[in-house]
Order: structure tokens, then sequence, then C-alpha cells
């Protein structure tokens, strides 16, 4: 099948590595690079996954002459590439990845761009497809006069997929289907003026159909599928298998060129995007977008990280209000378990990294303060385990504690890099970890991760230890010492 993509090219570099210890000169964690990898993005992701599947690709698209452009047409293998040149350098995101998670992401060059000229050989290859793809990510190609009315003349005669960005353009009518995420439809709500509060997938995706006047809008829902919507047919939802995953990165992209082929293999519509859902969730189960980088640079002393416990993540979805613990009314120490556990289970369902931390944290000072800021440092949620009142007279004697665990609670939660706090009475957290299951678990100290007594118990999940040296000359019975001086 010839395919023509049509939209703007990324270049995405990946850093792996292993992150075992923080830097002596901030609470962060010291990333060992075990190699570095370079790779299409945006439509040229789109491009290179449907070359791979065997098609016959040409891309639309704009490179720059510079070092980012000779990077993608190194991995645009397989795919014709059609390219006028922009007044802007090459877009790119560069990730730093410990195992399979994500950590930080660097954009460069990713402001809009001036709109790039078209060729003849562009537009003829737009005429001449079986099936089209617009990959459009706010970069200037989809805004090409030219480009558009090509686009725009297929559309009547083959089946063109619109994958829209909110700095793009929008859809030329007559498209068949355009495939916005759910925070992408509900932003184009917004912005219609309808209450985004009371507005749900169906009701923006209606408003989407009608206002670009397609014949179908597939909304993406991440872990929760996909909802289509055409013209003159109920709300279909369309579930996704459920798969593993900790970076959703290219799933968009796959569903759109997988929609593209199905409905030019003649699949009727729902077919067409029940396939491209499974297609899309199978693509992460591979490995994502990652499995499409190329290896640039290798450093052979660093053991290349495993994979670390991941499951679904849903990009699109804004962080449910069940999470939000912060303000949480401390009435009974026992009532914050079920929400530090909530909290756990909702981003874990994201895909995100659960750390926890735990101790007395009895009259909080500096030396906290900074354990807990590095904690948080390390993945997307810190949650506190917390010694009870009963549990820190035993630790630490009769005139302990000094501050009572519901204040304790009260006042670890005023701190901005903690999201929860779980109090426990036994000595020891096993149990309220084998609860939360962290991903990471960080404990204060000048001793190894192998040395706790609770790293057999969080590596039988697959998590990690990780220690944070003590700030000197900070502790609570140092400060209480200084307290009864001035009492």
């Amino acid at each position: 099948m010839r395919i023509t993509v049509v939209g703007d090219v990324l270049l995405d570099v990946d850093i792996n590595g292993a992150a075992t210890r923080l830097s002596p000169d901030a609470p962060v964690p010291v990333v060992d690079v075990a190699d570095i990898r370079r790779r299409a993005g945006g439509a040229g992701l789109v491009a290179t996954v449907l070359a791979q599947d065997g098609h016959d690709v040409a891309l639309v698209t704009a490179l720059s002459d510079d070092d980012g452009a000779s990077h993608l047409r190194s991995a645009l293998t397989g795919v014709r590439v059609l390219a006028g040149v922009p007044l802007a350098p090459t877009p790119t995101k560069t990730r730093v990845r410990i195992g399979t998670h994500p950590m930080v992401r660097f954009d460069q060059g990713c402001a809009p761009a001036p709109v790039p000229a078209s060729t003849e050989e562009m537009l003829a290859a737009i005429a001449s497809s079986d099936a089209i793809v617009v990959a459009d990510y706010g970069r200037g190609i989809t805004a090409n006069t030219e480009i558009r009315a090509a686009l725009a003349d297929a559309a009547g005669r083959v089946p063109v997929v619109w994958d829209p960005h909110p700095a793009g353009s929008e859809p030329v009518e007559g498209v068949a289907v355009v495939t916005p995420n759910l925070a992408e439809a509900l932003a184009s709500a917004k912005a219609a003026g309808l209450e985004p509060r009371r507005t749900g997938a169906e009701e923006a995706g209606l408003y989407l159909l009608e206002k670009w006047g397609s014949g179908a809008v597939l909304v993406t829902r991440g872990e929760d599928g996909a909802l289509l919507l055409s013209v003159g047919d109920a709300a279909q939802g369309i579930p996704a298998p459920k798969t593993n995953v900790s970076d959703p990165c290219g799933a968009g992209d796959r569903l759109a060129g997988s929609l593209a082929v199905h409905l030019g293999l003649g699949l009727d519509l729902a077919q067409a995007a029940t396939k491209a859902v499974e297609d899309a969730s199978a693509f992460l189960a591979a490995g994502g977008a990652a499995s499409a980088a190329v290896v640039a640079e290798a450093a052979a002393s660093v053991e290349e990280p495993g994979p670390s416990p991941v499951v679904e993540l849903n990009p699109e979805i804004e962080p449910s209000p069940q999470i939000e613990l912060k303000g949480l009314e401390l009435v009974d120490p026992g009532e914050l378990e079920p929400d530090g556990v909530r909290l756990a289970h909702a981003v874990r369902s994201r895909g995100g990294s659960v750390v926890a931390t735990g101790g007395c944290f009895d009259l909080l000072h500096a030396g906290h303060a900074r354990t807990l800021a590095a904690a948080r440092s390390m993945g997307d949620c810190l949650i506190v385990c917390l010694n009870s009142d009963e549990s820190v007279r035993r630790l630490k004697g009769a005139h302990r504690p000094i501050v009572s665990a519901e204040d304790r609670a009260e006042l670890l939660l005023t701190l901005e890099c903690v999201d929860a706090v779980v109090v426990f009475g036994e000595d020891t957290p096993e149990a309220c970890l084998s609860e939360l299951r962290p991903d990471i678990w960080v404990k204060g100290g000048d001793y190894t991760p192998e040395e706790l007594p609770e790293a057999r118990l969080v590596a039988g999940w697959g998590g990690r230890c990780v220690t944070v040296p003590f700030h000197p000359a900070r502790s609570t019975s140092g400060l209480a010492a200084a307290l009864a001086k001035v009492s």
C-alpha cells in the first residue's frame, strides 16, 4: 500500500542509564549513562513504523540543514523523504531514562516555526497515495496552503487520518477521521465555551465532529481505550487491551498510522478503529517508540539497567481528584492509611513511580527537609510512612514523641514534596511497605542500600532502595536539647 505521511518531524533522543546515588552538590540523582539513542519522532515515527510494516511510505515534511536533521535522515530508513527547508533548527526532545522510566525531558527548538514551502514532489505524493496520515506537531507543515489544498482534494478519494496538535492547524474538511486525545478534545471544547467540568469525551467529540467537518472523531483515552463518534451514529467505546507500560510515547502515532492502513484496506470505521487501538497497545507492549531507536553512543563501563515494575499509563487524563491529598483533614491517623494506599495505586495505574520514605519526623528540621526533597525528585509521588506515637515511644523512650502523630502528619503534608502520609503502629515499616509496594524506598544514612533491613522486602516486588546522606549537625535530639536550654 502506498501511504503518504504529512507532518512535522522531531528528533527524539533517549539518554539511558542507572541512578543509584545522589549528587553531593544538590539532592538530585546522579545518572550513569549506559547509551544514547536517537530516533525519528512525530511524523517521522509514523513513517518509520509504517515502513517497518512493509508499506511504501513517502514522508512530506520539512528538514533543517543541521546535525539534528542528519540524525533524522539516518533514522528514517526505508522512508522516501520529500522535504522542504524550514527557517528553524530541528526540534529535539531529549529524555533521561532510568530503566524504562523517563525521569526528565528537555525540549530544544520546539517554538513555532515559519511555514515551510512545498514542492511538486510533495504534492504529487499526496495525490498518488492509497491512504494518508497527517501527524501535526505544530511546526507549520500543515499550514502550507498548497499542501492543505492537496489534502482536501485527496480526502474525497482516499482515507485521510488527521492526528491534530493544539499548536497546529485545524484539519481540512472532509477527512475520514480526526484522532485527538482526551486532553486535546477537552481543551478545544473549553475554547468553544463549553463548561470543562461538565464536558466529557462524548460531548467534546461531538462538538469537534461538527466543527471540523470530518467523517468521524476518535478520542483516544490511554488505558481506557477510545471513543468513536461519527456522523449519524451513536458513540462507540473501544476498550484497549491491558498492557504494562511505563512510557506511552508513540502510541498516538501508531494508532493514527494503523487506522489509515485499515481504512485503506477497506475495513469499516468501527473495525478499523478497533484494530488501530489494538495495534497501539501491542506497539507499547513491544517497547513503544524507544524500540525504534538508533544507538549512537554507548558507555561500556555501565551495566544496562533492567526494567522496573511498570503498569499502564494514561497521559491524556488529568490526575484524579481522589489523589489530591493536600489539605486532607487529619482527625484520626488511622484514616490516613487508605488515602496513602489509594494514592500509590492511582499513581501506579498511570504508569508513575511511587517513592516512599519513613521515620518518626519528630521536630522537623533541615535534614528532614533535604531527605524528603531528594526522595520526591526520584519519582512521581512521595508517601511518608510515619511512626505512630506508641511506636515512637517504644523506639525513643517515654519522653517521645514531642509532637503528636496528628501534628507530625499535618506538618509533613504542608511540604510541597510530600504527597501523602501513612501512619503505622509497628516498630518497623514492613507491613506498611507491603501495602504501598513502592518502586523506590528512600532512607537517610551513610550505609549502602543493601544494608537496609527493608532491602530484601522491597526487592521482592522489583523495587529498589536508595540512601540519602544525613545533613551534618541536624537531628531531632540535638534540636530538642537546644530547645530545653531556652525553656
